[in-house]
């Protein structure tokens, strides 16, 4: 602090101690550059009104509707934590057995059962291979690396990953289609990799590829293998969704594959590389604080329909 405010807070110690000491004397301190009513006017625009033909209100969209600079504007938005040109996506599930589904899939992530492996399985399909169409130029100095934005397509495949719920590795494979055949598959695949000492508990999306009675009659004669079904539109609750991303921006994205097989390799390399050093997703939410989420949002989309 500079000298002459702690002679001040000094002087007014002496005169005072400690009674009102904590409050800021009447007149002092900056005056408000902007007054009240812009800033009720741009709020009141934000929240409740759009721009002729835009969809969302920018700096300078706003700075013309009230008569005020952009930095205003941004003074403003930054103050009231508003944030127009940004949009999130979500969807409530209409599933009839959401609450049921719901409190059994949390459950295996916090309270998993003992001498069992808890699995989050799923797939992603028609994987891309894509190569560019000219070479990509290395990064240098005060510039990053470039490629080019097309590319020629090469084909696809289909990954079957399943996540260990507490190891965080991964059990891939892929395949050149995504029916109940491959599934299966997969299934004897986790079958043969997984301890035969351990009851195996899937996590799964309710795909009908995943209930296809081929499947279901194979699983009647494997008892240890017990399914558990996420709620519909809700495949945030299924981990193995989070590593998929893992894998798009870290492995395919920016890859550049001249055929099927080159982006099988790639893909089997960064699930050796993450089993190598895997890292563990931790479930931290409770049923009880997700349903109360949802009934929030529930009442909100009442609102505004």
């Amino acid at each position: 602090m500079s000298p002459a405010s702690v002679k001040s807070w000094r002087e007014r110690f002496a005169e005072q101690g400690l009674v009102k000491f904590g409050q800021v004397r009447k007149g002092r301190g900056r005056k408000p550059s902007i007054p009240q009513s812009t800033i009720d006017e741009i709020v009141d625009l934000t929240l409740n009104y759009r721009p002729k033909g835009h969809t969302h209100w920018s700096c300078r969209t706003m700075a013309a509707a009230a008569g005020v600079s952009k930095s205003t504007v941004q003074l403003v938005w930054h103050a009231r934590g508003l944030k127009p040109h940004r949009v999130e996506t979500f969807k409530l599930s209409n599933d009839p057995r959401f609450e049921e589904k719901l409190v059994d899939v949390v459950g295996l992530y916090l309270n998993p059962p003992e001498k069992a492996i808890v699995l989050c399985a799923d797939e992603k399909s028609s994987v891309q291979a894509l190569d560019r169409t000219q070479a990509s130029l290395p990064m240098v100095k005060g510039r990053g690396e470039t490629m080019t934005h097309d590319y020629k397509r090469h084909g696809t495949t289909t990954l079957f990953a399943a996540l260990d719920v507490l190891t965080g590795t991964v059990i891939g494979q892929c395949m050149a289609r995504h029916r109940h055949q491959e599934w299966l598959k997969f299934l004897k695949t986790i079958d043969r990799e997984v301890p035969k000492d351990l009851a195996i508990h899937l996590i799964l999306d309710n795909y009908a590829t995943h209930k296809h009675p081929d499947v279901g009659t194979w699983l009647d004669n494997q008892p240890r293998f017990h399914l558990h079904y996420t709620p519909t539109s809700s495949s945030w609750l299924n981990l193995v969704e989070r590593w998929f991303r893992e894998l798009t921006d870290k492995a395919l994205r920016r890859g550049a594959f001249h055929s099927v097989p080159d982006l099988i390799a790639s893909i089997q390399e960064y699930i050796n590389a993450h089993n190598d050093d895997p890292r563990i997703y931790k479930w931290t939410a409770t049923a009880e604080d997700i349903l109360a989420k949802v009934a929030r949002g529930r009442i909100a989309l009442e609102r505004v329909s």
